[in-house]
C-alpha cells in the first residue's frame, strides 16, 4: 500500500519502457464518451501547462481501465472508483461536481474532477520543486505514493521502492499518453491562407507558452529579459519549449506568408489591411496595446464563432478563448488580414 493510499492497478503495457512524455495536445480519443466531457473539463480547469487531456486519460486507464462498478474498481487496499481514491484522500479532493447531491468517488464526474484537481496541485508542486525529470512524472509519483516520497527521493522513487509499483506506474502512464491523443479541439473547415494558418496553429493547442520561444520551425526554448518569462520568481521560459504569442502566428503562416517575429512588427506589416470586427474571418490577426494605443503587446488569431486562438502568457498554453475576454477589452486595437 502506497503512502497516499491511491493504488495503481499496474497494467502491463508493451510500451512500458518508453518514458518520454509527449506534448499531449488539446485533443482526446479512445476514451468512453461518459469520461470524455469530464476529462476535458478537468483539463480546462487547470492552468498548469503540463496538464493535458491525454495525461488524465492515460492515468484513468492505468488506475481502472475506465471501470466504474464496485466489483471492478475497488482495489485490494480499498481504493475506490475509476480514479482509485482512498477515503482519506477523497475527503480532501472530492466534491459534488456533477451536482448529484453527493460527492462520490464512484461518480465519473466527481472522480475525474477530483483527479484533475489533485494532479493540478501536484504538477504545481513538481514545477516548484526543482527536482530533475519531467514534472508529469513527479506529479504522477506523488499521486501514487504521496508527495512525501517524492521529497524523500528528490524525484520519482526508484524501482526498489514498493516493489517498483510507483516507478512502473509513472513509466506506463507516460508511455501510454500517445494512444489517447486526438485531433485538436478546434476543427477548421474551408480553405485559403487564413483557414490553412488556423488549421496549422490548432495542431499546437496545449503547447506551453515560452516567452521568446518558437518560430517558423516550431516550438523552442525561450528566454527571460528582466521583465518577461518569469513564474514564481524564477525564469520559466529558459526551461520551457513552446511559443509566445507572435511566434505562434509566425509559425502558422510560414512559409506562405512570412510574418516578422514580434507582435508589433506583425501589426506594422499587416496594418494596411485592417478588418472591422464584424467582418472577421478565420486566420485574421487581432492586436492589443495598453489602453488601445501605443506599443502592441499581444497578437492572436481569429478562430471563428467569437473565439481566438492564442498563446496568452507564461504559465499558460496555446488555447481557444473568447475574443471578449482573451485580453482586456480596452486594450483591443483591431484586426488585420495577412
Amino acid at each position: 500500500m502506497v503512502a497516499l493510499g491511491i493504488v495503481a492497478l499496474v497494467i502491463a503495457d508493451e510500451d512500458a519502457e518508453a518514458t518520454e512524455a509527449t506534448d499531449g495536445g488539446g485533443g482526446l480519443q479512445g476514451v468512453p464518451a461518459e469520461f470524455r466531457t469530464w476529462i476535458l473539463k478537468a483539463d480546462k480547469a487547470c492552468a498548469e501547462p503540463a496538464m493535458v487531456p491525454s495525461l488524465l486519460a492515460a492515468q484513468l486507464y492505468q488506475e481502472s481501465k475506465f471501470k466504474t462498478s464496485r466489483a471492478e474498481a475497488t482495489s485490494h487496499a480499498g481504493a475506490q472508483g475509476p480514479a482509485q481514491f482512498m477515503p482519506g484522500t477523497w475527503a480532501t479532493w472530492g466534491r459534488d461536481d456533477d451536482n448529484s447531491g453527493e460527492a462520490s468517488p464512484w461518480d465519473i464526474g466527481d472522480a475525474v474532477m477530483a483527479q484533475g484537481r489533485m494532479m493540478c496541485s501536484l504538477l504545481k508542486q513538481a514545477e516548484k520543486s526543482g527536482y530533475p525529470g519531467d514534472v508529469r512524472a513527479l506529479a504522477l509519483a506523488g499521486y501514487n505514493a504521496g508527495w512525501g516520497r517524492v521529497e524523500q527521493y528528490r524525484g520519482v522513487p526508484p524501482k526498489s521502492f514498493a516493489g517498483g509499483e510507483t516507478y512502473n506506474y509513472v513509466q506506463i502512464i507516460l508511455s501510454t499518453m500517445k494512444r489517447f491523443e486526438g485531433p485538436g479541439l478546434l476543427e477548421v473547415s474551408g480553405s485559403g491562407t487564413g483557414a490553412d494558418a488556423l488549421r496549422k496553429a490548432a495542431t499546437r493547442m496545449g503547447t506551453p507558452y515560452a516567452y521568446g520561444g518558437g518560430g517558423p520551425a516550431g516550438p523552442s526554448v525561450g528566454f527571460c529579459d528582466g521583465n518577461n518569462g518569469y513564474r514564481n520568481g524564477r525564469c520559466a521560459a529558459s526551461s520551457t519549449v513552446g511559443f509566445d504569442c507572435s511566434s505562434l502566428m509566425q509559425y502558422a503562416y510560414w512559409p506562405n506568408t512570412k510574418l516578422p517575429r514580434t507582435a508589433a512588427a506583425q501589426y506594422g506589416a499587416t496594418s494596411h489591411r485592417p478588418i472591422a470586427r464584424g467582418q472577421l474571418k478565420p486566420g485574421d490577426l487581432l492586436f492589443w496595446a495598453h489602453g488601445g494605443s501605443g506599443f502592441i503587446y499581444h497578437v492572436a488569431m481569429y478562430a471563428g464563432d467569437g473565439n481566438v486562438l492564442h498563446a496568452p502568457r507564461t504559465g499558460r498554453s496555446v488555447e481557444l478563448a473568447p475574443l471578449t475576454s482573451a485580453m482586456p477589452q480596452n486594450d483591443y486595437v483591431g484586426a488585420t488580414r495577412p
